[in-house]
């Protein structure tokens, strides 16, 4: 969530791309460059959440607990991208696999603070839950004209504090959380504690980046020309392409 409020935080100061908006508001697309390599980039990541979770839940030497950890990030990671495939499907008409791609980190942002503590019915309601977040995070986003290219803040920040709060919903006494969540009875207390602080994070990013962006804004600058922008960072910052076929201005 710390994350995904800072990129929020960022994209917003920095403003949207060229072309990025129509004159109406409306968004017009700018779509990256490979989609398998993106795919790829998912799965990627997707594997190494099960040594990330695992790893950070120092579970290490307990086969059980690894063993539940890894099912619940597989499980909310499949439940995200088929929820988000969906959506985008009954939306747009057709799957969007964009939004299956960010569904699936959506699952895996949202079951990490609770993977150790649910059980893996939890983690698939969880998983539900953040395809839906991470559509609904676009839209939002989309509407007050932010550009986030990658879908940071919906996935990492609004699952992120998604993700918190399911601790105090689903989460177990008998898998070593303090009390119960509140669908087993274990009353609210718990979920005032993830929500405060969730909340007391994500407040304190946002000003603390925001006074971090606006200082480089006004010491070195955030954004670059026009132009440099309409050739392309790489010329610009590396003198050559990373991808040719593309028509270059001239100098």
């Amino acid at each position: 969530m710390t994350g995904g409020v800072t990129a929020l935080v960022g994209a917003w100061i920095l403003g949207p791309r060229l072309g990025r908006f129509n004159p109406d508001g409306s968004p017009n697309p700018i779509p990256g460059h490979s989609v398998p390599l993106a795919s790829l980039g998912v799965f990627i990541l997707w594997f190494g959440w099960f040594g990330f979770n695992a790893g950070s839940n120092l579970a290490v030497g307990d086969g059980e607990a690894i063993a539940l950890i890894a099912l619940n990030t597989n499980l909310a990671a499949a439940s995200g991208a088929i929820t988000s495939t969906f959506i985008s499907w009954i939306v747009g008409g057709k799957p969007d696999l964009y939004f299956t791609m960010n569904g699936a980190l959506a699952g895996l942002v949202g079951i990490t603070a609770s993977c150790a503590v649910v059980t893996p019915g939890a983690a698939i309601w969880i998983g539900v839950a953040s395809g839906f977040v991470i559509v609904l995070g676009e839209r939002l986003l989309n509407r007050v004209r932010i550009d986030d290219p990658c879908g940071a803040f919906p996935v990492h920040g609004l699952c992120g504090l998604w993700g918190t709060l399911a601790v105090g919903l689903w989460g177990r006494e008998s898998l070593g959380l303090g009390q119960d969540g509140v669908f087993y009875g274990g009353g609210v207390e718990q979920l005032g504690i993830q929500a405060l602080g969730a909340l007391s994070s994500g407040l304190f990013v946002f000003l603390a980046m925001g006074l971090v962006f606006l200082a480089i804004r006004a010491v070195l600058g955030l954004r670059v020309s026009r132009r440099e922008e309409i050739r392309g960072l790489d010329i610009n910052e590396h003198g050559m392409e990373s991808y040719t076929g593309f028509q270059i201005l001239g100098s």
